[in-house]
């Protein structure tokens, strides 16, 4: 088991450890109030509580983090059975430590009240962990889902899509068969990428490039109702992007909105860094109204926004909005780069009319 698949989240981070300490000092909350004789909660008793609870939470969490490697080596009884014993020894120092200051003189009911500290810490600690289990569990079954969608999504190509492609190959077989050639390579180019399910991530050269053939495709469909626009920012070819993320909104976009008018329309795609992130744009004119277009496109944008937040978490965003009878879908991911090489032959600025 390595570290990242450890069902005890990483206390070695800022956030997790602020989570543990407002959890813990809510915990104190409730027993002040409990413990309260009079008026609503015991000031003193929860300052001293509150001290003893942070500490402790703070040195175990310390601890855990400083043996996170180890731990994650083991099982996972074992693992349990070193943390408990980490928060155990943890609460006995600290307890023997806090009373030889508050009472100096040992007696019997000292050590009862050591006991009882030790085994609601045993009590909580277990109860921590359990939620700890189930929520890494929780998270293995959805990435499992979520790589169930990511096969689905990839092992489909639309029927609409394959029979217009065919058509429009075997049209053009008699009167240009160098351009009937060209969109065999591309469409079995698309179906190569729709059946490669082992990449979680891929540079966005090859993403674009997939576009890329995809439109030179449509193209041959649509002739001049299809004009498109390019503007991709250098430097971006090994952002990391999982695949068949751009493809489908590309997708969208002459379904929805280039293909049911007379006139067509532009496509355009964008792609930007900014900071920490890059952000990947896709406008088309305004849908048409259809319930079918419109179930089909959110289908595929929900599609799309769950498999971001699952290799990627909050910092990835999906959005779509209309403005000016412009239909945008903008994407956000996290600066990062793909695991693999450049591609040989893609230039880094694409910009076509």
């Amino acid at each position: 088991m390595t570290t990242s698949e450890f069902f005890v989240p990483d206390l070695c981070r800022v956030r997790a450890v602020f989570l543990l300490l407002v959890t813990s000092e809510l915990l104190v909350l409730v027993l002040a109030i409990v413990q309260a004789n009079q008026g609503w909660i015991d000031w003193n008793y929860f300052g001293l509580l509150s001290l003893f609870v942070q500490w402790t939470t703070l040195t175990s969490a310390a601890l855990i983090c400083l043996l996170r490697t180890r731990l994650a080596r083991m099982s996972v009884p074992g693992a349990t059975a070193i943390i408990v014993a980490i928060v155990l020894l943890d609460v006995l120092a600290f307890s023997l430590f806090a009373d030889s200051i508050v009472h100096p003189q040992a007696g019997v009911a000292v050590w009862q009240g050591i006991a009882k500290k030790m085994l609601l810490a045993l009590l909580i600690v277990l109860m921590v962990l359990r939620y700890f289990y189930l929520q890494h569990q929780w998270q293995q079954q959805r990435e499992a889902e979520m790589q169930a969608h990511l096969a689905s999504l990839q092992a489909r190509i639309q029927p609409h899509f394959l029979f217009n492609s065919m058509n429009t190959i075997a049209s053009l077989i008699a009167i240009n068969p160098d351009k009937a050639e060209e969109a065999v390579l591309d469409l079995s180019e698309l179906f190569r990428a729709s059946l490669r399910t082992g990449d979680q991530l891929i540079p966005l050269s090859r993403e674009l490039e997939l576009c890329q053939r995809y439109l030179t495709i449509e193209a041959l469909r649509l002739g001049d109702r299809l004009k498109l626009e390019w503007q991709i920012q250098a430097g971006l070819e090994q952002q990391a992007i999982p695949p068949l993320t751009l493809q489908p909104l590309v997708e969208n976009a002459i379904y929805h909105g280039i293909q049911p008018r007379p006139e067509g329309g532009t496509v355009r795609i964008e792609a930007e860094a900014k900071g920490d992130f890059v952000y990947l744009l896709v406008q088309n004119p305004k849908p048409g109204q259809s319930t079918h277009q419109h179930d089909g496109n959110r289908m595929a944008l929900a599609n799309i926004k769950s498999r971001l937040q699952a290799l990627f978490g909050e910092p990835a965003v999906l959005k779509h909005s209309h403005h000016n009878d412009v239909y945008t879908v903008t994407l956000r991911l996290p600066r990062q780069n793909a695991s693999e090489q450049k591609i040989p032959g893609k230039g880094t600025e694409i910009r076509h009319e």
